[in-house]
């Protein structure tokens, strides 16, 4: 009968103690569960006091994140099932298990205060002064991000039924008059006719194209413009509401390229260590040589001891503020090139020069003292008939002549290929976190869902910090023994 239990042996605690740790354990021993309860807490002299565990509830989030919970609902769910989990948690026995309400107040919380991406950023230096992270050889990368939010544009000929004006409906209920009235963008100046502006016209025409670039944000303007600017402003400007993107090859046709409503996740990732170094999130629309410059800029401001030798990314990243920026940081860019136009005579798709039978130059080496880099004569020279001709031995270019023709090493070589390779690291970095760490799975709406992509990433530190702690003290022991 199923009433009728067998008295067991040991008690459900001494089963916990003699039970191999989890490896939650070992990761939420590195997290600092003090300074973020600091940030959240407020104290409140009315009302009745907090009767919830809310250090235990932020560990619940950093565990659900391990185990693939992806819903508050499932993670409320194991928590009244198994008092294990609970325990693991470190719920007591005389706390009450939260309901979905107070983990949807906790997620207000803490994105209003933000406090994930500045424990990110302690974790990262933690990395570094240890010497977990090197940062040598870097990469940028973006990842597309679905937001749980409906797309406006998709209810845009739809119209919805209004009310009477005899109705005794309350108007307080309708959400379009609480709604602050949006601020109408400046519409670019246009003329009616084609051709030069006249002389008589061209002072008032330059005031008005003038006036309008005023109006512009930081991301809104060129890409060149956000240069000068700092990573406070960049980040005050950037848009990070969900909107539409797209990704792929437009000139392939429809198929090729992916739409989506969302967000777009960015990331500089160590290619060594895989270590996140900066993260940052925008809106789908915004291009990634702009959230390649805030994240360029982040890394300059915020870790000044990190010294890297090389950045690599796509070609979508091909553009010439974005090789300015990878240069202000002491890094050198490895980046492919897009070729936008015909290619000049003389040189071949790499613009290595080639010689009169059509052979390319070789990449020889790299002038850190002067900034150039030489070129050799190929080996299919030492035959040519026109070597007496005057055939040139040695090209050397200034890298400033040209920043996204001359890179260090020069491409075609098997320096650049090999470093090249070396990107797959942050593709590596975005399947982690999106088979194990549930990136991209939030079902909360507008900027509260920031909060879930910065846990993700968080979570993701925590474990390698923590395996990367955990190796280094068994090598320590194997070392003493």
């Amino acid at each position: 009968m199923y009433h009728i239990r067998q008295e067991e042996l040991f008690s459900f605690e001494e089963m916990m103690k003699m039970a191999p740790a989890p490896k939650a354990d070992f990761v939420l021993e590195h997290l600092p569960i003090g300074k973020i309860l600091h940030a959240i807490s407020s104290y409140n002299r009315r009302g009745r006091p907090e009767s919830l565990n809310t250090r235990a509830m932020i560990y619940s989030l950093v565990i659900g994140k391990m185990e693939h919970i992806r819903f508050t609902k499932d993670l409320v769910s194991r928590l009244k099932e198994s008092l294990e989990f609970r325990t693991r948690c470190r719920f007591t026995g005389s706390d009450r298990v939260p309901s979905e309400a107070a983990y949807s107040r906790l997620t207000t919380k803490l994105s209003q205060c933000g406090f994930f991406r500045t424990t990110q950023e302690d974790l990262v230096n933690q990395a570094i002064t240890e010497g977990f992270l090197e940062g040598n050889v870097l990469a940028i990368d973006s990842s597309h991000i679905e937001s749980f939010d409906r797309n406006p544009h998709l209810d845009a000929g739809k119209s919805l039924p209004k009310l009477t004006p005899e109705t005794d409906e309350p108007t307080f209920l309708d959400e379009s008059a609480s709604k602050a009235e949006e601020k109408p963008k400046p519409e670019k100046p246009k003329r009616a006719k084609r051709g030069r502006v006249p002389k008589a016209e061209e002072a008032a025409w330059r005031a008005e194209v003038e006036a309008y670039e005023a109006s512009l944000s930081l991301f809104e303007r060129e890409v060149a413009d956000m240069l000068p600017a700092t990573y406070e402003q960049l980040l005050a400007d950037m848009p990070q509401h969900a909107s539409v993107g797209a990704k792929g090859d437009p000139r392939g046709g429809r198929r090729r390229v992916k739409y989506w409503h969302g967000y777009k996740q960015n990331l500089l990732v160590d290619c060594q260590s895989q270590y996140i170094v900066a993260g940052v999130t925008c809106s789908a629309h915004v291009n990634d040589q702009r959230a390649a410059i805030v994240l360029l800029k982040y890394m300059k401001e915020r870790f000044p001891s990190l010294k890297p030798n090389y950045v690599l990314a796509d070609k979508g990243y091909d553009s010439e503020p974005v090789y300015r920026q990878i240069r202000d940081i002491g890094a050198l860019p490895i980046i492919p090139l897009i070729h936008r136009s015909k290619l000049p005579e003389g040189v071949d798709k790499h613009f290595r020069p080639t010689c009169k039978q059509g052979h390319a130059y070789v990449y020889d080496s790299y002038d850190a003292k002067r900034d150039t880099i030489k070129f050799t004569r190929p080996k299919e020279c030492a035959s040519c008939p026109f070597q007496a001709d005057g055939c040139q031995k040695v090209f050397k270019f200034r890298i400033d002549e040209d920043v996204r023709k001359y890179t260090a090493p020069g491409r075609g070589s098997k320096k650049f290929a090999e470093l090249f390779k070396q990107r797959v690291a942050i593709e590596r970095v975005f399947a982690y976190l999106k088979l194990y760490m549930e990136l991209g799975s939030s079902r909360k709406l507008k900027k509260r869902a920031f909060v879930d992509l910065d846990l993700s990433c968080l979570t993701y530190t925590l474990c390698k910090l923590a395996l990367d702690r955990l190796n280094k003290s068994i090598l320590g022991a194997k070392k003493v023994a």
